[in-house]
């Protein structure tokens, strides 16, 4: 039987240290799937689950912590940063936006791959979170993000509404404001935004934009998931 090593997802913007990690990471029995940005990582993330992330502080766009302190808010995945900064302060506002693990550039890859066997040793919290959600005739699996219908199969989600409904059906119930759905859903993206998401992902569910059952609109709040 073949063995199943940790996956893990690189973010940098720097094309040349992403070849290497992959290179070397995969090397040594992980696998490796690498993103060029934020936004890249979030397609990603939607679709497949992870065991650790090492993601690059200076990016354009949406930096590596704003990216972690979004994803902490859905994840608790270990996140590893990496930055050519090393004041202190830059360190703690890594660590409190919900990093595990800080490492400046420049740095020996062992030296990377130590921290990551590490963080692949900690438990990870959350032991009871939802793995899946069920609603009419539709399952939706956290973990790998495959959505179901009872009868017709695999329905498909773009990243997008992939990212909406696994924030949401991770806390079924719970109302989230426009605003929070936007950040989860990357930099600089409008509340008008979320509703058209939202619209679009009701009519995939199955659920009557006019009288929605599933995905309900909170008054004065935002959209929470009410399963079955």
């Amino acid at each position: 039987m073949q063995a199943s090593f940790p996956t893990i997802l690189v973010v940098d913007d720097d094309h040349r240290l992403r070849s290497l990690l992959v290179q070397f990471l995969s090397e040594n029995q992980l696998r490796v799937q690498a993103a060029s940005n934020a936004a890249e990582a979030r397609s990603y993330l939607a679709c497949h689950p992870y065991d650790a992330l090492v993601i690059d502080v200076m990016m354009p766009g949406e930096s590596g912590v704003d990216l972690t302190q979004s994803l902490r808010q859905i994840l608790d995945t270990p996140i590893l940063l990496l930055t050519a900064r090393d004041q202190l302060s830059d360190k703690l506002q890594g660590f409190e936006a919900g990093a595990d693990d800080y490492l400046t550039k420049p740095f020996e890859p062992e030296e990377l791959l130590a921290r990551l066997r590490v963080l692949l040793r900690r438990p990870v919290e959350g032991g009871g979170r939802v793995e899946k959600v069920c609603f009419a005739d539709y399952s939706f699996d956290l973990e790998t993000g495959h959505f179901y219908h009872a009868t017709q199969g695999k329905v498909y989600l773009t990243s997008t509404e992939m990212i909406l409904l696994k924030t949401l059906a991770q806390n079924p119930h719970k109302p989230f404001s426009r605003q929070e759905l936007a950040q989860r859903m990357g930099h600089r993206v409008s509340e008008r935004t979320v509703d058209v998401q939202i619209t679009r992902l009701r009519k995939k569910i199955g659920d009557d934009p006019r009288q929605p059952r599933v995905l309900q609109t909170i008054r004065h709040i935002g959209y929470a998931l009410c399963p079955d």
